[in-house]
């Protein structure tokens, strides 16, 4: 069925004939020859449109459409006027009408723009839908999505929030750590204090000790007072310590010294000071192969990481990619003054197909190119960046029926274990354990197929 359909006209023949035609066109409707009787009947009648005649006694189609945008802003109607009375349809759209038709009616052209009125409103019921998921079952702070391994982070993170222990988290790039570690900072006890974030990687090696810890006065050229580091600023609250994995090897000592003694000397300064803070830190690194080549300390390592989270990357989070999409559109939208409700229906396959190297940072900024270039209320495929427009998965092929097509074991296995490491984003441990291979044996079989480089 294409859709439900309200008739109202004072002229029984007419809605009669409305009714035929729909009917062979695949809609359903019921009708009535009175405005008020129609309005009676809306709310229990699931309807999907509304097409009124305009000129009717009593109540007019021009104050039944009013009354069902005012009431009922869900449902579209569709008005039917004479040729000659254009001026009385414009006034309808004017107050809220979704269409107009000309008698004598087209009934293939009437189908049309019915199916149109129909299509919008599933839509907004869509948009609806997704809006209530979003506000009640897919967050936890900031964080959006309800797939089942979103659901296994809020668990972790329920259980670990009011815990002091050091936390590291983990995942690609562009997956959220921030707002994961801002996140348990609000549901821990030190709520009330502040929350410090720092890039560890955007700092320079000579200025980052002074970042930390502070410096006395006069502890170098530009030194003219004293000043607090980042640990004191986050004194009683949290401090998060981004692309950890990037922090120079003789700034690693001197954290870890401060870590174990919960004591800082400042840059210049003569007098260790000690700290009340909760660190949290975060890398897309694998640091487990950065301390195997020499690049992180192994005692630093365990020291941030006595609970690590993991975050999925969004390619692993299904409907997740819809949900957070929505979010973006509502929000980017208003900012941009547009009236667009969501994305259409072949839009979302194409968000739901690409595989999101660049994460949730990604799909923002292919959402809020799309707001940009769009000229609908949705967005449609045309609105998206080619490459996820013509995205096409990669697949591991085994064989096929034809001889010509079956592989060696050993080219089977190359490109499996290059498939599991595109998909981890390059984390040679987490492949290692998808694979079930110890480390040893994946970087001996990665050197010996040169996937490695690639």
């Amino acid at each position: 069925m294409n859709g439900r359909i309200l008739i109202v006209d004072d002229e029984r023949s007419m809605c009669e004939l409305l009714e035929t035609a729909l009917r062979l066109r695949d809609f359903e409707s019921r009708w009535y020859t009175s405005a008020d009787e129609a309005l009676l009947t809306l709310d229990d009648g699931n309807f999907d449109a509304v097409l009124t005649d305009l000129k009717m006694p009593g109540t007019t189609g021009l104050q039944l459409c009013e009354k069902i945008v005012a009431n009922r802003p869900d449902i579209p109607v569709v008005v039917m006027t004479a040729f000659g009375s254009l001026e009385t349809a414009v006034s309808a759209i004017r107050v809220g009408a979704f269409d107009f038709v000309t008698k004598p009616i087209e009934m293939d052209l009437l189908a049309i723009v019915l199916q149109r009125a129909v299509t919008h409103r599933r839509l907004q019921d869509q948009v609806k839908l997704l809006s209530e998921r979003v506000e009640q079952n897919g967050r936890f702070g900031e964080m959006i999505g309800d797939s089942p391994a979103m659901q296994d982070l809020y668990d972790q993170l329920t259980r670990v929030a009011d815990s002091e222990s050091s936390i590291l988290i983990t995942g690609e790039s562009g997956t959220g750590k921030e707002l994961v570690a801002r996140s348990l900072h609000r549901r821990s006890r030190r709520a009330k204090g502040p929350f410090v974030p720092v890039n560890c990687a955007a700092i320079p090696e000579t200025l980052l000790e002074s970042e930390l810890f502070g410096h006395a006065k006069g502890a170098f050229t530009d030194a003219r007072s004293e000043r607090k580091g980042l640990f004191q600023q986050a004194e009683h609250g949290t401090l998060f310590l981004d692309e950890i994995g990037e922090m120079p090897q003789s700034m690693q000592a001197k954290l870890l010294r401060a870590l174990e003694e919960n004591k800082l000397r400042p840059v210049g300064g003569d007098k260790e000071v000690e700290f009340d803070v909760r660190v949290l830190s975060a890398t897309n690194r694998d640091l487990e192969t950065a301390i195997e080549d020499g690049r992180f300390r192994e005692d630093l390592y365990f020291r941030l990481n006595v609970i690590q989270l993991e975050l999925p990357p969004l390619r692993a989070r299904g409907t997740d990619v819809l949900l957070i999409a929505q979010h973006y559109v509502t929000n980017l939208a208003a900012r941009a003054g547009k009236a667009i409700t969501g994305v259409s229906e072949k839009a979302a396959e194409k968000l739901l197909a690409y595989s999101w190297p660049g994460n949730v940072r990604e799909l923002r900024n292919v959402i809020e190119r799309a707001v940009a270039l769009t000229r609908y209320e949705q967005l449609a495929v045309e609105d998206l960046p080619e490459k996820v427009r013509n995205y096409r998965s990669d697949q591991v092929v085994v064989g096929g029926h034809d001889p010509a097509e079956l592989l060696p074991m050993e080219e089977v296995e190359r490109r499996y274990i290059q498939h599991v490491l595109n998909t981890v984003g390059g984390n040679k441990t987490t492949a290692s354990r998808i694979l079930g291979l110890d480390r040893k044996t994946l970087y001996r079989k990665l050197s010996s197929d040169g996937a490695a480089d690639k």
